[in-house]
């Protein structure tokens, strides 16, 4: 396998985890909708599925191909993790907002780790030259401060004691 060939395997491994992560951003931001939260997390659903365009974009400019079934097993582990985290298996909308957050920024981090990886081998790879990978990097840094303050908020509010 070429190195081409591997780098197109790490990016559809990801557009895999992005299709997952927008899903889980519109859930977040709806189950802080109207609430304080709602405002320091701002709009992340948009900016995730922007970075997965983006991404799907890098895939195209490399021509390294989309795998379907990395793609649809992001879709697929995000349906498990929904179920997961729902509030009737939890018993706690609060515990479901941290459980929802936390996974969110494990995915942010990913993707972090993704632009900072692709910044390394920008160099051999003339096609990434068409993306900021500095400007997604700082980005996902963004998100991933975002999300830290809705994630400590639930935890505050599902373990902080009542009385």
């Amino acid at each position: 396998m070429s190195p081409t060939d591997r780098l197109g395997t790490y990016l559809n491994d990801h557009v895999g985890g992005a299709n997952a992560g927008v899903e889980m951003a519109r859930q977040l931001e709806e189950a802080v909708r109207g609430e304080p939260a709602a405002a320091g997390l701002g709009p992340i659903a948009a900016d995730v599925e922007e970075d997965l365009e983006t991404l799907r974009g890098l895939v195209e400019a490399l021509g390294v191909g989309s795998n379907p079934v990395k793609q649809a097993a992001g879709w697929i582990a995000e349906k498990v993790h929904r179920i997961g985290v729902d509030e009737r298996v939890t018993h706690s909308r609060e515990l479901t907002l941290l459980l929802q957050a936390e996974s969110l920024a494990l995915g942010v981090e990913g993707k972090l780790a993704l632009w900072l990886s692709l910044l390394e081998v920008a160099p051999a790879y003339p096609q990434l030259a068409t993306v900021d990978l500095p400007a997604l990097a700082d980005r996902a840094r963004d998100q991933r401060r975002r999300l830290e303050t809705v994630r400590l908020g639930a935890a505050r509010a599902a373990f902080a004691s009542t009385g």
